[in-house]
């Protein structure tokens, strides 16, 4: 890749280093210059710029991140389309993330230019959370370099992969001394059936006996008839001994003592088990209290079906010291994908549908496009996305929309005002949406060739912690529809009025503005006339 200062003549087609400006119009870092851009730059006084230029064999930075991106995911591993040399990873479901540790530091000595970054290995993740990202740091990289670091990432069975949380049947065994209050023992039930919730897991029974080795041998064979896949014991005393009650009880039924003690704090006295292929955890005091200890972090891994052993134990000690760590976020049963989307934001559809068609003469919306009316192109496109929400804006012929959308699972609002303009329209969208919303994606009930792999590229690239607040499709310098909004231009789209949209606070705020390159005009197409109707058919059926 060449790299540096040039005069404008020889500019076109390379990249641009830095955002320019010429005039109201900013060229942000990164866009493919073109030669109408350098036009408009020569009319503003630029003789030179940055940019850099790719040379044969160089694969541009979001290639090279997509491809580096496949090569590290594995199992529960899902990557969205890269966006300015970044591809990210998340978790397909929740589960414990596990890391390949010497393939990824293998893959960052590799060369500067690539850099893969994750959570913590044995982290436990939930469905839909971002978990790595790999990063291409200058514009494009020697492909020899990009086929080594995906060779390396491929030497193993996965770089990243999510080990899936199974459902267990979990019993719960509390033996009682004199002086245990019966409160303590209900709250403890209480805490242990939460833990094991939050790993997708039941706790099927509770008993509770004498702190006493034959007392709790009978304990123990009851719940075994209870078809419990783990068994938890809570001592009324901690354990002290290899030889001491719970220990002992398990060995007498024929048990074997995995590991005693771990270094892990708190947590240092549990005691890892097992009687035939049923793991048997004898719980250290800390497990009375819901604050992370030892105990979940073997929870964890049994609950994802992974092996451990007293090797494993006595491996965590590096960052075993818990006592000051706050308490940590842990996977909720039930959350899914939807329920969360698009890396945990609730990002909407806002579809309007309630503009008159006068220079069409009938409701354009409501015209045949192979089989199904032109506005549900549209709603089938958002729908085929984790959308938080979609909202179609109705007004003119509602009950008409109404029928034509059928049962398709979105809201139909109606803008008393529709007759005012597309403002109206734009601001009842904006009202209806629900109060957790991140951001909004409006989009045009006319425009059927807008496809849902664009929509994905959008909500990947929208990040407002990188400044990324506005999100916009670009051909050849024109910035079309839809666009996807940051929560925080909702107040001023509502104040807008008359017959026009919210583009003017595009220029007033260029610099959270990131565009999308495409390559066909669909996304500057609307169907205004029966002339543009006709085209869209002919396109349909080629």
């Amino acid at each position: 890749m060449i790299f540096g200062t040039l005069p404008l003549e020889e500019c076109q087609g390379a990249i641009l280093a830095h955002a320019v400006r010429a005039g109201d119009q900013l060229f942000r870092k990164g866009r493919y210059l073109t030669a109408a851009d350098l036009a408009a730059l020569a009319a503003h006084g630029h003789s030179h710029i940055v940019v850099a230029r790719l040379e044969p064999g160089d694969i541009g930075e979001d290639q090279a991140a997509a491809d580096l991106a496949r090569a590290v995911a594995g199992a529960h591993i899902r990557t969205d389309p890269p966006f300015t040399g970044r591809a990210n990873l998340f978790a397909e479901t929740s589960g414990l993330l596990c890391l390949d540790e010497e393939l990824i530091d293998a893959i960052n000595e590799i060369d500067e230019a690539m850099t893969l970054a994750t959570l913590a290995n044995r982290q436990p993740v939930m469905a839909g959370q971002m978990v790595a990202t790999v990063k291409i740091i200058p514009f494009a990289v020697p492909a020899s370099l990009l086929q080594k670091a995906c060779a390396v990432a491929r030497r193993g069975t996965a770089s990243v992969r999510v080990a899936p949380f199974r459902s267990r049947r979990i019993g719960l065994i509390q033996t009682v001394l004199p002086t245990l209050k019966e409160s303590v023992l209900d709250k403890t039930r209480d805490i242990t059936a939460r833990r094991v919730m939050e790993l997708g897991s039941t706790l099927v029974g509770e008993k509770r006996c004498a702190h006493q080795m034959d007392a709790l041998r009978s304990a123990i064979d009851e719940s075994l008839k209870d078809q419990a896949d783990l068994l938890l014991i809570l001592g009324a005393s901690a354990i002290t001994d290899r030889l001491d009650v719970i220990p002992a009880a398990v060995t007498a039924l024929g048990g074997h003592i995995e590991q005693f003690g771990m270094p892990v704090d708190p947590g240092n006295l549990l005691l890892l088990a097992g009687l035939g292929d049923i793991p048997v955890i004898g719980l250290p005091g800390c497990a009375r209290s819901p604050k992370r200890n030892g105990v979940d972090w073997v929870l964890q891994r049994l609950a994802a079906d992974l092996p451990v052993t007293a090797r494993d134990i006595r491996r965590m000690g590096v960052g075993g010291l818990l006592g000051e760590i706050p308490s940590r976020p842990q996977p909720r049963l039930g959350d899914a994908p939807s329920s969360r989307p698009d890396n945990g934001r609730h990002i909407a559809a806002i579809i309007l549908a309630a503009g008159q068609s006068r220079r069409m003469g009938q409701n354009k919306l409501l015209l045949d496009l192979h089989g199904k009316p032109l506005l549900c192109h549209v709603i089938d496109q958002a729908l085929a996305l984790d959308l938080s929400d979609i909202v179609v804006v109705a007004g003119h012929q509602a009950s008409e929309i109404r029928s034509a959308i059928g049962n398709r699972p979105v809201r139909i609002v109606l803008a008393p005002d529709y007759a005012e303009g597309m403002s109206a329209s734009l601001k009842t969208g904006i009202d209806s949406l629900k109060q957790e919303t991140d951001a909004a994606m409006i989009l045009l009930g006319d425009m059927p060739q807008v496809a849902a792999p664009l929509l994905r590229r959008m909500i990947s690239a929208y990040n407002p912690v990188e400044g990324r607040a506005i999100v916009l499709p670009v051909h050849e310098g024109k910035r079309g529809n839809p666009v996807l909004w940051d929560r925080r231009f909702f107040p001023e789209m509502r104040q807008l009025a008359g017959d026009v949209g919210a583009r003017h606070l595009i220029g007033e705020h260029a610099e959270l503005v990131a565009e999308i390159a495409v390559d066909d005009r669909t996304i500057l197409r609307d169907i205004d006339t029966p002339e543009a109707y006709a085209k869209l058919h002919q396109d349909f059926t080629a």
